[in-house]
């Protein structure tokens, strides 16, 4: 195993940015940190796709990390996102980062520009020779329209600081085509095939549902770590229709709803997202209701 890639395991919560009024919430995240200590949390993925990051400016990521550092208070790691396609705002933003006590980063295949996978090599070699931290690959191509070539995960694995990779491209087959090339960490960016996907080689999530059932995900994946598939299906199936039900409009509409009926956060996102439509809320709600989650408020 390589150095760093022990913090990419486990049920990773890709948590949300809570505003209030426009600025962010401060008061709101610290108190998700301090629920997610206590519901067994391996670590906590900030600024990332759930979090929002393309409408924060680099001064509100760096403050957030620096809270959410500060109320993880050093017992799981947390990790950064700091990926995107202009490489030398990349490299900046890992450096501020890593100033701010990151442990690790996760670096998102950069966007729009679409680079060839000789481009997308050329990038993460420069952001992990720029800074010396762990870092995860994030493929995720129905957001990038670009996805990492197996091939590619292979080469750029053989960097000491590129030690694992979230994979979303929605294919099982995927994880055994990536672990076929090379040795790397590989976890799970897509929630309702998490389970699958451990039972091929990955192992753990960067989940959207941790950030409202985070119990019974950490759970489900410590035992289908462990090899109890039979107990770990039971709780995949239990919350199946959560899951379904936090992708009927974008990521993180649904998942930010939920919060706000549960009273952990306001229902309020930053343009060009807006707050979901009232059917596919009470759907939401009624899949919520089926787990037992209490619903408390909607505010926003």
């Amino acid at each position: 195993m390589k150095s760093g890639s022990e913090m990419f395991k486990g049920s990773m919560v890709a948590i949300v940015t809570p505003f209030k009024e426009g600025p962010i919430d401060f008061e709101a995240a610290e108190k998700l940190v301090d629920w997610h200590l206590g519901q067994g949390t391996s670590a906590i993925v900030v600024t990332g796709t759930t979090g929002e990051v393309p409408t924060l400016s680099d001064d509100e990521a760096e403050s957030l990390w620096r809270a959410v550092i500060g109320a993880v208070g050093g017992k799981i790691p947390v990790i950064a996102g700091a990926g995107g396609n202009d490489t030398e705002h990349a490299i900046e933003l890992s450096k501020r980062a890593k100033e701010a006590g990151a442990d690790a980063l996760l670096h998102v295949t950069p966007y729009y520009n679409k680079p060839t996978q000789r481009g997308l090599i050329a990038h993460y070699e420069a952001v992990a020779n720029a800074v010396d931290l762990p870092i995860c690959l994030y493929s995720v191509p129905s957001r990038t329209a670009l996805e990492i070539a197996p091939e590619t995960v292979a080469k750029l694995s053989a960097h000491a600081n590129i030690v694992a990779l979230k994979e979303a491209g929605g294919s099982v087959d995927r994880v055994t085509r990536v672990r076929q090339e090379c040795d790397i960490t590989i976890v799970s960016g897509d929630d309702g095939i998490t389970l699958p996907m451990m039972a091929v080689g990955a192992v753990g999530s960067i989940s959207v549902s941790a950030n409202v059932v985070p119990k019974e995900n950490a759970e489900m994946i410590r035992l289908a770590a462990e090899g109890h598939y039979a107990d770990a299906r039971a709780i995949h199936e239990r919350i199946y229709p959560l899951v379904k039900a936090l992708f009927i409009e974008t990521n993180p509409v649904p998942v930010k709803a939920a919060l706000a009926l549960m009273g952990k956060i306001r229902n309020e996102l930053r343009l060009p997202l807006v707050p979901m439509e009232a059917a596919n809320r009470e759907r939401l709600s009624e899949a919520m209701r089926d787990l037992g989650i209490p619903i408390q408020m909607l505010l926003g």
